[in-house]
C-alpha cells in the first residue's frame, strides 16, 4: 500500500481543521512561496511544515514518502538551478517546491477525500449557471486524488516484477509496462463509470 497522500486517521488539531480552511491556507502558502528569496527563508518554511506534520502526528516515514517519487526530478532541478542561478537560488526553488508538495500532501493525509470534494462542489455551485456541473468536477477531483496513489502502487509492482525476473533496469523497460498497466486501470475505471451512468 502506498503512503502517498493516503488519509491517515489521527486525533489531532490539524485533522480537526475544516477542509475549506486547510485548502485556503494551502493557496495562501502557494502565494507565499513567491516571497521566498533567501535560503534561510526556505529553512524557516520547512521547519514550520515539520512542526505541522508533528502536530498532525504523521510518521516521518510517511512524510518522506510524499517526496520520494520526485527524488530524481528534484536532483535534476537543483543541479540546473545551481548551474544557471547559483546555489542559493537552487535552494529557494527546490525548497519552495518541496514545501508545497509536503503541504498539499499534509492536506490529503489529514483530510478525507469526501470532505475535500464537498468543499470544492460547494465552491463551484455559482458556476452551474454557465453549464458547469460541480458534482462532475468533484468526481474528477476525487478520481485524480485516488489515481495518484494507484499509479505509484502500479510503479512499485512493475519494479518488483523487474527485480524478480532480473530484467533490465533501463527506463524503457520500466515505463512501457507501467504505461500498459495504467491504461488497463483507466479502462476498468471507465467501464465502472459507464456502468454507473457516467457515460461521457
Amino acid at each position: 500500500m502506498s503512503t502517498l497522500a493516503v488519509y491517515v486517521a489521527r486525533d489531532s488539531v490539524v485533522h480537526r481543521l475544516p477542509a475549506g480552511a486547510k485548502l485556503a491556507l494551502l493557496v495562501l502558502a502557494a502565494v507565499g512561496t513567491l516571497t521566498l528569496r533567501r535560503a534561510w527563508h526556505v529553512a524557516v518554511a520547512l521547519l514550520v511544515i515539520a512542526v505541522l506534520y508533528a502536530a498532525a502526528r504523521i510518521p516521518w516515514r510517511t512524510a518522506v514518502g510524499q517526496v520520494r517519487p520526485l527524488a530524481w526530478f528534484v536532483v535534476a532541478l537543483g543541479a540546473f538551478q545551481v548551474a544557471v542561478a547559483g546555489w542559493e537560488r537552487a535552494v529557494v526553488v527546490v525548497g519552495g517546491m518541496l514545501g508545497l508538495i509536503l503541504l498539499a500532501a499534509l492536506v490529503s493525509l489529514t483530510t478525507r477525500t469526501t470532505a475535500i470534494v464537498d468543499v470544492m462542489v460547494r465552491a463551484l455551485q455559482p458556476l452551474r449557471r454557465v453549464g458547469i456541473d460541480p458534482e462532475r468536477v468533484g468526481l474528477l477531483v476525487a478520481l485524480g486524488i485516488r489515481s495518484v496513489a494507484v499509479i505509484v502502487e502500479l510503479a512499485g509492482e512493475v519494479r518488483q516484477a523487474q527485480l524478480a525476473r532480473g530484467a533490465s533496469s533501463s527506463p524503457l523497460a520500466f515505463v512501457a509496462p507501467l504505461v500498459v498497466r495504467t491504461l488497463r486501470h483507466a479502462d476498468r475505471l471507465s467501464d465502472a463509470l459507464v456502468a454507473r451512468g457516467v457515460d461521457d
